[in-house]
């Protein structure tokens, strides 16, 4: 794609590459310019600039928020490593409706330069509405978003019009990833973090092939430490080696399961507890969103507590226990349940448990 050929596309305006980059020069610096495109400007210009890295906030996934400098080398790598996975080809068209002041959405522009392909970046806010008379090879989007999207009259028909789909960010609720199960196109859950330039691994949701097990993209190398978290070995010899926080368990060298947090565990009765297995065997029967955490307790060590999140209900409160007493045995089931009118949540929609 030489410079002068249309690659990017904002509202009803097309720009080359040559161009972008000129507006960028221009614009990113625009106060009165919105959040999202100030962001995309101010991502475009420093991926031209002379630096050999970008600077990126994380998300904390694995330690506290910071900002780290992430090679250029290493997310070119990681674009076209997607660019391969998904058989994408020059020419096809991506859609960019995340913020590039995350990773998210700066490597979705760092894909369309690599592969050559066009890029219609939109307001993360849309309603996509434009979905219904386009098509995209590649989007990506936060679970609310796709929940947003999949409440509307069209919102299915919208959705199939993306041919891969990713969603991360966050955990995908139950509700959802049941009604993702009937979608045609191809919808996966990514597992990555800012630190890996994107997604590492992929697990299916939409269609026959829903799975919970992730399977690793070609060249990532991977292992367990002796606390049985995943442990991130890169593959350009210049990042150092990424220790999560993740407990996983491993299926086959190429695919794993996400058994919970280190850091959320649950020790109670001298048994350990993930909260997140636990509240996925229990969502599917509770109406409303839920939550297990703990309190000491001088006898246990850890008391467990189920947290409903909704205004004080008997009737709840009757169907929360009696899906306790089904779907756990009996050293898995809180102690207690108790109802909180919103759970606190961190900006990209995952649970904030301490």
């Amino acid at each position: 794609m030489n410079l002068s050929e249309k690659q990017f596309f904002i509202g009803d305006e097309s720009f080359s590459s040559g161009e972008i980059l000129s507006l960028a020069s221009e614009s990113r610096n625009n106060r009165h310019l919105a959040d999202w495109k100030q962001a995309f400007f101010q991502f475009i210009h420093e991926w031209f600039n002379s630096d050999d890295y970008v600077k990126v906030q994380t998300s904390g996934s694995t330690g506290e928020p910071k900002v780290i400098h992430l090679s250029k080398e290493t997310m070119k790598k990681n674009a076209l490593r997607t660019i391969q996975y998904f058989s994408l080809n020059r020419n096809d068209t991506l859609l960019l409706n995340l913020s590039c002041r995350y990773i998210a959405g700066k490597m979705m522009v760092v894909r369309a330069l690599t592969g050559q392909m066009k890029l219609e970046i939109v307001d993360p806010s849309t309603g996509f509405s434009f979905l219904k008379d386009k098509t995209f090879q590649l989007g990506a989007m936060v679970p609310l978003q796709l929940s947003n999207l999949l409440a509307q009259p069209d919102g299915r028909q919208k959705v199939e019009n993306i041919r891969h789909l990713l969603v991360g960010g966050s955990a995908v609720p139950y509700p959802l990833e049941q009604q993702i199960r009937q979608l045609q196109n191809n919808v996966v859950s990514t597992y990555g973090m800012t630190e890996t330039a994107s997604h590492i691994a992929i697990r299916t949701l939409s269609g026959n092939r829903a799975s919970d097990l992730y399977h690793l993209l070609p060249g990532i190398r991977v292992e367990k430490d002796d606390r049985g978290c995943l442990v991130i070995h890169p593959d350009d010899g210049e990042n150092e080696t990424l220790v999560t926080n993740d407990v996983v368990g491993f299926i086959s060298p190429e695919s794993f399961r996400v058994l919970g947090r280190a850091d959320f565990v649950i020790i109670s009765g001298g048994l350990k507890f993930y909260p997140e297995q636990l509240e996925a065997r229990l969502q599917p029967y509770i109406p409303v969103p839920v939550m297990i955490s703990a309190v000491p307790d001088e006898k246990l060590g850890q008391k467990m507590i189920l947290y409903l999140e909704a205004k004080k209900s008997e009737l709840l409160k009757q169907t929360a226990s009696e899906a306790i007493k089904q779907q756990l045995i009996k050293y898995e089931r809180p102690r207690e349940i108790r109802f909180l009118e919103e759970f606190s949540r961190t900006e990209n929609g995952k649970l904030q448990r301490k």
